[in-house]
């Protein structure tokens, strides 16, 4: 019987595989009836989502939070030079919602509440979408290096990361904003470094997994080049869990970087919750509660609404996890 001897490389190994020409069909059928279920599936997801009451719920929140941080310019008129500081009238200090043209009332030194949560959900935007695409692209770069080569490859890019790991991350991006200085780069910078890890490490996990799978067996033994295993087989079924995680972080990104600003780590005046709620806070005890509230709840609300929106894709794209 004629067959098929393919050398492939997997780390540092060589491996010969041996199978039947007349396999080659069925290899073939296989692999497409796999790529196939997976376009139908992810063109589920979105119907799956729809009737998953916590997602619809989480995804209302994050349109009308995009919606509000696309068209600030348009909600009310940016700030000259500089659209992201906020705009102060000295002559209207601590004023109370709904008080001289002021919907939602003054900060004590004058500056706009409406016009710190418009702008600061499109500051928010900005920080949490920047960050995620860094953090994202090293994260899977790095754990895709070190899960599809293995060997010493993946024993010196752990230990990176566990380096990254032992150091709480609000503690190490507190550390890394504290030294830069206050500005809204230098948060930007401090939780991109410290939040990459966690996707290498989710990622090196599931093509760990995903790589013992018969079908990518099969894709070397038909002779595809390692990298395009990678790319067509790995890669796309093992990074459900790498969408998941970035949806959540977007709540949580925001949530860090208030934290950062609200001790002082961003720049004064930046139209950012954090920073609101920095202000706000000395008024609470005499009354003034309208800036820190108002503030507070769109960081919780933002927080909240990608977590919900993350744990129904989770749901959706891991039917497991659910029964779990």
């Amino acid at each position: 019987m004629p067959t098929w001897t393919v050398e492939w490389f997997w780390g540092d190994r060589s491996v010969a595989s041996t199978a039947p020409a007349e396999n080659a069909p069925r290899l073939v059928d296989g692999r497409l009836r796999a790529l196939g279920a997976r376009a139908r599936r992810f063109g589920e997801i979105g119907r799956e989502s729809l009737r998953n009451p916590t997602t619809l719920v989480g995804g209302v929140i994050v349109a009308a939070f995009l919606l509000m941080a696309l068209f600030a310019p348009l909600l009310i008129e940016p700030n000259t030079p500089n659209a992201y500081q906020m705009p102060r009238d000295f002559s209207s200090v601590n004023v109370p919602p709904g008080t001289n043209g002021h919907v939602l009332g003054t900060t004590p030194t004058g500056g706009d509440v409406l016009y710190g949560i418009v702008w600061g959900a499109r500051t928010s935007l900005r920080l949490s979408v920047i960050v995620v695409a860094i953090t994202v692209a090293i994260g899977v770069t790095v754990g895709s290096v070190a899960g599809f080569l293995g060997g010493k490859w993946d024993e010196v890019l752990m230990r990176l990361v566990d380096v990254f790991l032992s150091v709480p991350e609000l503690i190490f991006a507190l550390a890394i904003a504290a030294v830069l200085g206050p500005a809204f780069g230098n948060i930007i910078l401090a939780l991109a470094v410290v939040f990459w890890v966690k996707y290498a490490r989710i990622i090196r996990g599931q093509i760990i997994h995903v790589k013992q799978n018969e079908y990518v067996d099969a894709a070397r033994v038909m002779g595809d080049k390692r990298w395009r295993i990678f790319l067509k087989d790995v890669l796309p079924n093992s990074i459900t869990p790498v969408v998941v995680q970035a949806t959540v972080d977007m709540g949580h990104v925001v949530l860090i970087g208030a934290t950062l600003s609200f001790i002082g780590l961003a720049e004064a005046g930046l139209a950012e919750w954090g920073n609101l709620v920095s202000e706000g806070q000395s008024g609470i005890i005499a009354g003034r509660w309208w800036v820190a509230t108002f503030a507070g709840s769109m960081v919780f609300l933002w927080s909240l609404a990608f977590n919900l929106v993350g744990d129904g894709l989770r749901d959706v794209l891991d039917p497991k996890s659910e029964q779990r």
